[in-house]
């Protein structure tokens, strides 16, 4: 299937989304580890000419201005069936609550599976939609983010405003 890509701005920064005729294949951020080069992204194209393009800028725009808590647009992510598991699994956690890799492993049955579920959320290529951002260590820091640590803090305290840290007065 033929991959087509658009670039649009966001408040944390260039996204570049990806899909073929199936669904959304990537959203890669600004800086993103492990994002492929462009010339392996397909044509670059207006969001018109691509309707699973244009539902994933759309909902993305209403993610970021607070309209919209889940995503409804097809995902055709590619990637092996353990990692499919776990990008599942970061799709069941509600919006504004974070997990733990030792969660996620347990949700698929086996809590000891925390390392490999680390690497898979860490090879998730559907960023924001498929919330990987929504995951920290064992003692609740933030860990591990393709995009950045600031910027999965914005995503965090985007969705959930009383995680915001504040400094102590005194």
């Amino acid at each position: 299937m033929m991959l087509r890509h658009i670039v649009f701005d966001s408040p944390i920064g260039p996204l570049t989304a990806v899909g073929n005729d199936a669904g959304l294949v990537a959203v890669y951020m600004a800086e993103h580890r492990r994002r492929p080069g462009w010339e392996t992204l397909g044509e670059r194209v207006p969001a018109s000419d691509s309707p699973v393009l244009a539902a994933a800028v759309e909902q993305l725009g209403e993610y970021f201005t607070g309209g919209r808590r889940e995503f409804s647009v097809p995902l055709a992510p590619a990637g092996n069936p353990f990692q499919h598991r776990v990008w599942d699994a970061l799709r069941q956690i509600p919006f504004g609550e974070l997990r733990t890799y030792g969660d996620l492993a347990a949700m698929l049955g086996d809590r000891s599976m925390a390392q490999a579920v680390g690497s898979a959320n860490g090879r998730n290529p559907i960023s924001i939609i498929v919330p990987c951002h929504r995951v920290v260590g064992a003692d609740g820091s933030l860990v591990g983010y393709a995009g950045g640590l600031e910027r999965k803090q914005f995503l965090l305290e985007l969705e959930n405003p009383s995680r915001v840290q504040t400094e102590a007065l005194f």
